[in-house]
């Protein structure tokens, strides 16, 4: 059966936004990072995710881990940084629509904190908040069936991976298919799920928004399992993410380079041009930038100038 869940106007405007955004990503090359920019999205991920779920090692902490240097925490607490790392290293590696992929994922994230790391749980569990049951799951015998729904659920074509990947996040964390790393696990896995058809989810950190207001998370996650329907966290979810591109755009827009906006343009393909096209392209950079940028495009052999004034045009050198 289709997970329960309505497409609301605030879902289609999420959806534009985010739509919108990535094509802008995609246009000014922000989907193929420095290494730089990668291990620092990493570092925000894995500090973020593992906050969420209690982990006490710092943001500077999780830094030395992945540089390899030692330090002084709570062994299970570095535990998981280290498990997370492997993880994050291998992404690519794992299949979205793949059960066993999953399983295998959860088997590296969960090794050594629990004794049924990969496996799903074969006893009942519920999760509290102080002595008050928040929610309880359906029965251990139930899991592999549910698990196996929503992984056909995700194989369907015409469902937008956007809203596929919130309804996954939510189902399986209403499941509670683990003893253990739920959590993080529906958080990875949402990544996973996106990154698939938009490579920038790889080191898009949006766990970080989440580790700010973490109780707005668990409120999305009640109030769906409250209304039997996973639509006020595809709109949590996808507002999350919405304001992660926009927090990626503004901070890469700062430090674009200029051969950056220049190699993109000349892919393009466009043998005639103006400034003001080539402005159209890039709306955050000034006239001033843009006559640098063509001026140095053109020292690099990419394009040639003719005329004077508002009268230039520019042709792209095959």
């Amino acid at each position: 059966m289709k997970p329960p869940y309505v497409i609301t106007s605030r879902t289609l405007k999420l959806i534009t936004s985010i739509s919108e955004q990535i094509g802008k990503i995609s246009a000014i090359l922000i989907d193929r990072p420095s290494p730089q920019l990668r291990k620092k999205n990493k570092i925000k991920t894995i500090h973020s995710s593992l906050q969420i779920e209690g982990n006490t090692l710092t943001r500077e902490q999780v830094t030395a881990i992945i540089e390899n240097k030692k330090i002084i925490g709570p062994k299970k607490d570095v535990l998981e940084v280290l498990n997370a790392i492997k993880v994050y290293d291998s992404l690519t590696a794992f299949d979205p629509l793949s059960s066993k992929s999953f399983l295998r994922a959860h088997k590296q994230l969960m090794d050594g904190l629990i004794n049924t790391s990969g496996k799903y749980r074969r006893q009942g569990v519920g999760v509290f908040q102080g002595s008050k049951a928040a929610h309880i799951p359906p029965p251990a015998q139930q899991v592999p069936s549910l698990m196996n729904d929503l992984f056909a659920y995700l194989k369907k074509e015409d469902e937008l991976t956007l809203i596929k990947s919130c309804v996954f996040h939510y189902e399986m964390e209403f499941i509670h298919p683990f003893m253990d790393g739920n959590g993080r696990m529906g958080r990875l896995w949402q990544t996973v799920i996106l990154m698939k058809e938009y490579p920038v989810f790889e080191f898009l950190p949006f766990e970080n928004l989440i580790s700010q207001t973490p109780q707005d998370y668990y409120d999305a996650l009640a109030q769906s399992d409250k209304a039997g329907a996973s639509t006020l966290f595809i709109e949590y979810m996808l507002d999350v993410i919405d304001k992660s591109l926009n927090d990626l755009l503004r901070f890469n827009n700062r430090t674009l380079k200029d051969t950056d906006r220049l190699n993109y343009f000349a892919s393009l393909g466009k043998e005639e041009f103006t400034r003001k096209d080539y402005m159209n392209v890039f709306k955050d950079i000034s006239s001033a930038t843009a006559s640098r940028d063509l001026k140095k495009g053109i020292g690099l052999n990419l394009f040639r100038k003719t005329g004077h004034k508002n009268k230039t045009v520019y042709q792209l050198i095959f």
